[in-house]
């Protein structure tokens, strides 16, 4: 991919900001975050890659802060549009990015330091990353690192918060399963303009640890109907070909933000004929819970660091 690395991308960005003040419980066990929406643009001076344009809704975790200085994590996640990507016939050299259409995260260390009552100096250190998920090929995606400088507008520095004691919730220390299922959609390669549906299927049982924490514990199945097309595109012999389907095991973790959260998974394929992946894998996501009992998630699946399928998940959760 060296010919895509050819110069040093310039961007910009915009930012709205709030600090949360204890309107929800979630806002002080997490000693008052600030959440907020990012407007990014980004030049790759490279006319492959052209540009990009994106919008992040992200949460800024302060590690120190005094009436000063406020050094903080931001983590985001949003979509990223790439008016040039890939094409077999005019952009044939563009691996890193084959649809116009990303999901994209965003991680950085700001420090913003008052130059006034109402401004601040701000200097960052991130990294982007942008990727459509497999759902395109080829999907190399983009890591950027980034150094940011800018000025920041405070309506109130400190912001006020509520003092006070948050209390825990109700259901800590309590048991519940979780039924679900998924979607996705992904190709095989550049040169296969198939559309493949992968489905899954899960249960698990889960504990809620404490304030921030889901503990769960999982059975889940696979049809990645991509799998199938590789197989009869590479065997000799159709007659007696290993079964596609897939079953696993995993132990996953949700960090709970009022009704959303973040999910990590780590799992162990035991039913695997086809041996077409690692033994394991990863899956990250956001989870919203649209009633006590009903969710939606978006996750993506990986295999050793590679993305392997973005599901788009439903399901319901059952216990208190």
């Amino acid at each position: 991919m060296a010919h895509l690395v050819s110069s040093h991308p310039l961007g910009a960005e915009l930012n709205v900001q709030r600090q949360t003040t204890g309107a929800a419980p979630w806002h002080a066990w997490y000693k008052y975050p600030k959440v907020g929406l990012a407007l990014v643009y980004f030049d790759y001076r490279n006319p492959l890659l052209g540009q990009s344009y994106a919008a992040t809704v992200y949460l800024s975790k302060s590690i120190s802060r005094t009436a000063r200085h406020d050094f903080s994590f931001r983590l985001g996640t949003g979509l990223g549009y790439f008016p040039l990507h890939y094409d077999l016939y005019s952009n044939r050299k563009n691996t890193f990015i084959s649809s116009p259409l990303n999901a994209t995260i965003q991680l950085r260390f700001e420090y913003d330091v008052a130059l006034s009552e109402h401004l601040g100096l701000l200097l960052a250190l991130g990294l982007h990353h942008y990727s459509n998920g497999a759902t395109d090929k080829p999907n190399f995606g983009i890591n950027l690192p980034t150094v940011a400088v800018g000025v920041n507008y405070h309506q109130q520095r400190p912001a006020p918060v509520r003092p006070g004691y948050a209390p825990a919730p109700p259901d800590v220390g309590h048991n519940f399963l979780n039924v679900s299922t998924s979607v996705a959609f992904k190709k095989r390669s550049a040169f296969d303009p198939t559309t493949y549906v992968v489905n899954s299927i899960t249960l698990a049982a889960g504990r809620r640890l404490n304030r921030k924490s889901n503990l769960l514990v999982g059975l889940e199945g696979f049809y990645d109907r991509s799998l199938r097309a590789a197989q009869l595109d590479t065997a000799r012999d159709t007659r007696h070909l290993p079964d596609t389907r897939k079953a696993g095991a995993f132990l996953g973790h949700e960090l709970l933000l009022g009704r959303l959260a973040l999910v990590t998974h780590l799992g162990v394929y035991f039913y695997n004929p086809y041996k077409s992946n690692p033994f394991y894998y990863e899956r990250v996501g956001l989870k919203y819970h649209l009633t006590p009992w009903l969710f939606g998630a978006l996750d993506l699946k990986v295999h050793r660091f590679a993305a392997d399928a973005l599901e788009l998940k439903v399901g319901a959760r059952l216990g208190r």
